[in-house]
């Protein structure tokens, strides 16, 4: 007969699977059936785990088809209507074998049929289905309404109807699909059934407290869903943190290969044969091995023995205000801290928290199961940081876990002196992490902050391939002014944000680095004042070409001692030669102008010698123009060897410009 077994044990993980286990008896050759959500199949196939623990064994384990309900209907050999099911169904199997209990009686034969026939009631008459049977040699009809059972004698007709029945059950739970575990073996033995199938993701929530002088207490629970259709009553509950490697893969659905068709050669009846006339020539399964997945232990060969009986206990959320004549809740939560036993331990990159007592969580419902109940290493402090509030600084608990426990993250609820103060959200902390938890800002210490920068003194020159380079420093100067308005002492860690500057020299060590902030420790006393000034340098530098200083300018660097009085005259001798060099350069602009002149003056005279008539005035104006050509063209000439000369004396002195440019070579440490 189909038996059920119950859920064990639950294992959750962080990344959306859970892992159970469900452990029963079952005798004989019984069938266990068990329910998944269609959605779920696919990871109950990869990863069903099936153990007869007692000797027996598992002959076969079958589940529901893909297949659409109708067309597993249309496969029946009987289909039962919604109205009128039992004469439907008679009418569909004649000639099968039943037994009919009638009255005090039973009567075996075959199903003739079923007909209407009408019975006196009274005045009027009514329609009642009569069923024949050929009981041995002769035909018996009975009153279906009299018939107070029916037994079904033929195997075949038997399992047709159970598999109708049982196909239509299942359609009224459309998302569900039905696995059945065949078992075979003597008696009664304990199975063992494993598989992991999608979860919600389990989430942590801390709480806090906080009182003067004494260890801060970190309190831990965990939120678990069970959005199954079955309930968790007694089961053993293990919460994983970490990444698993996990994935769907599609084991549901019938998969199909394409395969070629071949077809039988067949040989036609033979006909004539006629030969060509000749031209001299012819025509003629992911294999290998398994990828291992993180994940709970192989069930042992038996099941544990029960240990004592554990205690019930409830725990009270810490926050609310102080108590009236009772004791502190303090005091009853260290009362209470040993109920709270996390059995713990490392799963290579994963952390698992076992809890240590049976967890009952109904089907669709969700439970806080308690995970940690531990004082820890931490202070109360303050956290400034500019960008996340200018004014204010943020009140942190300085928390560092010792513990012994990787805390998963989570929202943190915080209490002082049993009032509630704050939230903060906590990241994954392993054992030993040191973290600020900031919870509420604090307005009782005001901060304001005051900016500078300015460039500091040269501290290298160079000269080099024609360019003089001073190096100095960016100096950058952050003033934190705070006032501490609250009566007691206070710890204040300034966040200061590093953007690729070095601290100065003298400036004192920062308590700690991180990734994007120094850390800077002050004490404040009540009601005090307090002054921090960061101070940061970055280089910077300046260039000069050489070619282009002036005498200005050497006087500078010489003033300067960016250069030697070596360095400074050879770049005087610079600046003259590029000064010589720049009056051949006007020279030059100054004869081509001329030229250019003189040929426009003698393109207007031969156009005037052009216009001229005969005559004895007009020749004598003509001998003039005449005249004037010539001495254009002796002026011309002498022009053209001036400009060769002057562009020989520019090239030469540019050339030992440049010479003289490339051949200072100078480095100073200033």
């Amino acid at each position: 007969m189909p038996t059920n077994l119950p859920i064990r044990r639950v294992v959750l993980y962080k990344h959306g699977v859970g892992y159970f286990e469900r452990r029963g008896k079952v005798s004989g050759s019984d069938t266990l059936n068990l329910d998944f959500k269609a959605r779920d199949m696919n990871d109950v196939l990869k990863s069903l785990t099936v153990l007869d623990l007692s000797g027996g064994s598992v002959s076969a384990v079958s589940y529901d088809s893909t297949k659409p309900l109708e067309q597993l209907l249309a496969e029946a050999t009987i289909r039962i209507p919604a109205d009128g099911s039992l004469v439907a169904l008679l009418g569909q199997i004649k000639g099968a074998r039943v037994r009919a209990r009638v009255g005090g009686g039973q009567v075996e034969g075959s199903i003739i049929g079923l007909d209407s026939l009408e019975v006196a009631a009274g005045e009027t008459s009514v329609a009642r289905p009569f069923l024949s049977l050929l009981v041995g040699g002769s035909l018996r009809t009975f009153d279906v309404l009299e018939i107070s059972e029916l037994e079904f004698l033929d195997e075949a007709v038997r399992k047709d109807l159970e598999f109708y029945l049982a196909t239509v059950l299942s359609s009224y739970k459309k998302d569900s699909k039905r696995m059945a575990i065949l078992t075979a073996g003597q008696g009664e033995r304990e199975l063992f059934v494993s598989y992991v199938v999608e979860a919600p993701v389990w989430k942590t929530s801390y709480r806090i407290l906080l009182d003067e002088g004494e260890a801060p207490l970190l309190q831990g629970w965990a939120l678990v869903d069970n959005t199954g259709d079955e309930d968790w009553v007694d089961v053993q509950l293990s919460l994983i943190a970490g990444l698993p490697v996990s994935f769907v893969h599609d084991l549901y659905n019938p998969r199909y290969m394409k395969r070629p068709v071949v077809e039988v050669r067949t040989e036609a009846a033979a006909a004539p044969v006629i030969p060509e006339e000749s031209f001299g020539g012819m025509d003629m399964m992911v294999g290998g091995g398994a990828v291992a997945v993180a994940g709970p232990p192989s069930p042992a060969p038996a099941m544990a023995a029960p240990g004592a009986p554990r205690r019930a206990r409830a725990e009270k959320a810490l926050v609310g205000g102080p108590g009236g004549g009772g004791p502190r809740i303090r005091d009853v939560l260290e009362q209470q801290a040993a109920a709270v036993t996390t059995l713990t331990k490392e799963v290579g990159d994963l952390f698992e928290y076992g809890v240590d007592r049976p967890v009952t969580v109904h089907r669709n419902q969700s439970a806080l199961v308690p995970i940690l109940h531990k004082p820890f290493e931490g202070r109360r402090v303050l956290l400034y940081n500019r960008a996340t509030r200018e004014k204010n600084p943020m009140a942190c608990i300085e928390l560092k876990n010792t513990t012994g426990l990787t805390l998963e993250g989570g929202p943190v609820t915080v209490s002082e002196d049993e009032r509630y103060v704050g939230e903060a959200m906590l990241d994954t902390m392993k054992p030993n992490d040191r973290r600020f938890v900031p919870y509420a800002v604090e307005l009782g210490c005001v901060v304001s902050v005051e900016d500078k920068m300015e460039d500091g003194p040269v501290f290298r020159a160079v000269v080099n391939r024609g360019t003089l380079v001073v190096e100095y420093f960016h100096v950058r100067q952050t003033k934190y002014l705070v006032r501490n308005k609250a009566p007691r002492p206070q710890v204040l860690f300034v966040e200061h944000p590093r953007t690729g500057w070095e601290l100065m020299k003298d400036m004192p060590e920062p308590a700690e680095t991180t990734d994007g902030f120094w850390r800077f420790k002050r004490e404040l006393a009540p009601s005090a004042h307090d002054e921090l000034v960061v101070a940061e340098r970055t280089r910077g530098q300046r260039q000069y070409l050489i070619s282009n200083v002036g005498l200005d300018e050497v006087t500078y660097f010489v003033s300067a001692h960016y250069i030697d009085r070596q360095v400074a005259d050879a770049l005087r001798e610079v600046v003259a030669l590029r000064d010589r060099v720049a009056a051949l350069a006007r020279d030059e602009q100054r004869l081509t102008a001329e030229r250019e002149q003189l040929f426009k003056d003698q393109e207007r005279i031969r156009s005037n010698i052009e216009s001229l008539k005969s005559g004895a005035s007009q020749r004598e104006l003509a001998e003039r123009f005449v005249g004037k050509l010539n001495e254009q063209e002796d002026r011309l000439e002498a022009i053209g060897r001036e400009l060769e000369r002057l562009m020989k004396e520019r090239q030469a002195a540019q050339e030992e410009l440049n010479r003289r440019v490339q051949s200072i070579s100078y480095q100073a440490e200033l």
